[in-house]
């Protein structure tokens, strides 16, 4: 577990009873918070086998070891970094994130990122929920997913946000392009998903009980080349959700380094146009205002790098045509 910065914390649990998230705070000095935090990002074992749950209550003498991640700055800097901005009002922002951008700091990522973008576009207007490194983030992208996100300017639109992300009342559709064609051609994957215990960063679909009970809603649009073109609408949003629900259908995005291995046929055509990320757009994202209580809702064109895929991959679908059908719903 954890590289060469981490500071390595390795003990026993003391008493019978508590929960895991408790058994640890009292033992390392570290808060609960902080435990269920480097729980969900896979860096706390128990008798060598990686535990998620917060709540588990492991018998005393249990072994424990914590890789806890090197600090980063207390506070992200705010950088003049171009942002395509969708929406913005007094209490939120809706941005059109492109590929390759990272949402917020982390290690490895201290700068150059969304938030680093948004401190200095919103002067430092936004809300603190989520932490001095993560001011404002509701949610997340991956770095290398294009597509919108919205972002809270301030602590009410940032709980309003965070509700209907919990009940899974937000509104979000993705284009993806999957090797090969989806049989069915359109249906419903569940499956819980967790941190891999075998790889902290990556995702894994694990048995019911354990991990974060994920649903993905998909129909292929236009059957390609070896490939397909479909939409993936999201009932709940966990870390990974579409990769790891596609991959597990035979399915995984084109050009996913983690979750699937590029076709040998494909490659030549991915590395001629310089495709190197996995084929997925965050194209639709609807809410009801946090404060207001207006409906919203937002689409975001698909990016150039995968139009040109999907040309080379042989679309005759005009993706303003299914762009529209999206935001129509």
């Amino acid at each position: 577990m954890g590289g060469t910065t981490d500071d390595i914390l390795d003990g026993v649990i003391a008493a019978d009873g508590q929960r895991l998230d408790r058994a640890l705070a009292d033992v390392t000095g570290l808060s609960r918070e902080r435990i269920k935090a480097l729980l969900g990002d896979g860096r706390i074992a128990l008798d060598g086998k990686t535990a998620t749950q917060a709540s588990l209550k492991p018998a005393a003498g249990t072994a424990f070891r914590i890789a806890v991640p090197a600090a980063i700055p207390a506070e992200a800097a705010a950088q003049d970094i171009p942002l395509t901005i969708v929406h913005e009002d007094t209490d939120l922002i809706v941005v059109d994130k492109p590929a390759g951008l990272v949402v917020h700091p982390a290690a490895g990522n201290l700068d150059g990122t969304l938030v680093n973008a948004l401190l200095h576009h919103c002067h430092g207007q936004l809300s603190g929920i989520g932490g001095v490194a993560r001011p404002g983030i509701v949610h997340r992208i991956d770095k290398d997913t294009s597509g919108l996100l919205v972002v809270a300017k301030n602590d009410a639109a940032h709980e309003g946000l965070a509700r209907q992300f919990a009940d899974h009342s937000i509104e979000r559709a993705y284009f993806a392009v999957t090797s090969g064609h989806p049989v069915p051609a359109a249906g419903t994957v569940r499956g819980a998903i967790a941190r891999s215990a075998a790889n902290r960063k990556k995702m894994a679909l694990v048995e019911d009980g354990r991990g974060k009970h994920a649903v993905t809603h998909y129909r292929t649009l236009e059957p390609l080349d070896g490939a397909a073109l479909v939409e993936c609408r999201l009932e709940t949003g966990r870390t990974h959700q579409v990769r790891v629900h596609l991959a597990s259908i035979g399915h995984p995005l084109v050009g996913d380094p983690v979750y699937g291995r590029t076709p040998p046929r494909l490659r030549p055509l991915l590395q001629q146009l310089g495709f190197a990320r996995q084929a997925l757009h965050a194209a639709v994202l609807g809410f009801n205002h946090p404060v207001s209580g207006t409906a919203l809702r937002f689409a975001s064109p698909v990016p150039r790098d995968m139009q040109e895929l999907l040309q080379e991959l042989g679309s005759k679908v005009s993706i303003d045509q299914v762009g529209q059908e999206m935001r129509s719903g």
